[in-house]
Order: C-alpha cells, then structure tokens, then sequence
C-alpha cells in the first residue's frame, strides 16, 4: 500500500515536481517517506595530475568531495522545508559519489521501499541526475513512478490508465500499481496493436472487475514508432492523471538498455507513469 516511500531528490535540477508529487502522496497513503540527494564527484580525478605531487591531488579531490557534498544538502534541504511544513513521517539521506557508483548505490537503498520516485530525465539538460531514473528501473525491482519536469502540484491519480500488451511486465506493472487502481474514479487499459491471446484486454477488465474495479478498454490500431505518442495522446484526451506500463529494456554487452516505447516514454512523458521491469 506504499506505506514506506523513497524519492530521489536532483541536486542539479528543479526538485518542486518531485517534492510536490511525493510530499503529497505521503499525506494522502499516511506513509513514510525518506528523501535521497547525490552530489556527484567528477570522473576525471582518478586520473587526475596534478603539480605538487600526491598532497596536491589530494587537495584537489578534498575539494571536489566538499562541492559534491554541498550540492547534495542544498538539494535536501529544499526537501526538508517543505516535509516539516507537511508534518510528514519522513527521513533524509546525502551522499557524495562518481556517476558510475551513484546509480548502483541509490538502486540497492531502494530495494528497501514499497515505491521510488524520481524526475523525469530532460535530454536538453546535461546531468547526472539524468541517470537515477533507468537506474532504479532496472536494479531497484520495485516501482518507480516518474513525475515529468514539466508537471506541477500533487499526483492526481483519478483516472488511470494501464498500457497493456499482456506482457511479464506491463502484468507486474499491474499489480504494484494496485493501490493507485482501487482508489482511482476510472480506469482505461490501453491497447495498441493488440492480437489474440490468453491475456487480452478485455480479459484483464474482467479480471479488474473482479477487484470491484470498473475498467474499460480502448483499443488502437497505429505504426510500431508512434506508440508512445498514441498512448500519451489517450491519456491527454481522457484527462488521464497517471499511467502504467511496464519499463522495457535489453542488454548490450554489460549494458542494460532502454527498449523504444520506454525509451519515447522517458523523453517525451506528459503525465506521471509508473513503471516496473
């Protein structure tokens, strides 16, 4: 029931659409909520040479280590203002680390939490905080819900929609996106491009009918490219507050990769989404 929830605080972007989003959604589940904020260390100073020798190097990273570290309380600190304000049950967490180690790290903490929220990634932006996002999908194996950098005030979960493909992971989407399901006034399931099977839409409406979820099913026909912009079309015309789906990926080499419908999804997001993998 999302009684316990983490939120990952930029320290190098805006913070007011998450903050806003998780504050919020506390209040409303009566749950706990803990904040993180990463102060990202250059990568260069592994290698680093500097004149003066080893005292100088160390100097150097000291005070590349304090930047990280002032950037990453700067960021909580808007986070706590705002908890305090709330009168939420809350905690909060800094830490200071290169780009390659921030994303494992955050990952692992949040195998801990019912749900992860974080800020949609802005491909305009340069950022580290860019990469927490498809971090936490694929490592975390919890849900993460993504709140776009475009969107303001609270989560309006009222009606929902699930894109649904009757895949492994738009069904785990599913149920960890249940809470948001039994509590919304409407709930559509979206599908695209669908074909005959064993878990078709209408199947999943009967079987959320069965929760006493009333659902109902829109189908559509559109080119394999346009999918993601068929879906978030949908959920502008039905004034669709949050989305689900399932967060697709594939490896290449040691790499996990976003797959291109979550990959259009994480440039191009207009309402929240919760994803799963």
């Amino acid at each position: 029931m999302f009684r316990n929830i983490l939120v990952h605080i930029p320290s190098e972007r805006l913070v007011r659409p998450v903050i806003d989003v998780a504050v919020a959604l506390t209040i409303a589940r009566r749950s706990h909520l803990d904040a993180v904020a990463i102060g990202y260390e250059a990568m260069g100073n592994a290698g680093l040479m500097v004149e003066g020798g080893g005292a100088a190097v160390a100097a150097v990273m000291g005070a590349d280590l304090e930047r990280a570290r002032e950037r990453a309380n700067a960021a909580i600190a808007v986070f706590e203002i705002e908890a305090k304000l709330a009168k939420i049950a809350y905690g909060i967490r800094t830490f200071a680390a290169i780009p390659a180690e921030a994303g494992k790290t955050i990952s692992a903490l949040a195998r801990l939490y019912d749900m992860t929220i974080v800020l949609q990634p802005d491909p305009s932006k340069a950022s580290y905080d860019n990469e927490i996002p498809q971090q936490i999908l694929f490592n975390s194996g919890g849900p993460m819900l993504m709140v776009p950098y475009i969107h303001k005030g609270p989560l309006d979960a009222h009606h929902v929609g699930i894109a649904w493909d009757g895949s492994r992971l738009a069904a785990r989407a599913l149920r960890d996106a249940m809470p948001f399901l039994m509590g919304a006034n409407a709930v559509t399931v979206i599908a695209v491009n669908e074909e005959a099977g064993d878990a078709s839409s209408d199947q999943l409406a009967a079987h959320l009918g069965r929760r006493g979820i009333a659902a109902r099913v829109q189908r559509l026909t559109t080119d394999r490219g346009a999918v993601q912009g068929a879906i978030l079309s949908i959920a502008a015309e039905s004034s669709m507050g949050l989305l689900v789906m399932g967060g697709y990926g594939h490896s290449r080499l040691q790499e996990r990769i976003l797959g291109g419908v979550t990959r259009s999804m994480f440039d191009c997001m207009t309402v929240p989404v919760l994803m799963s993998h």
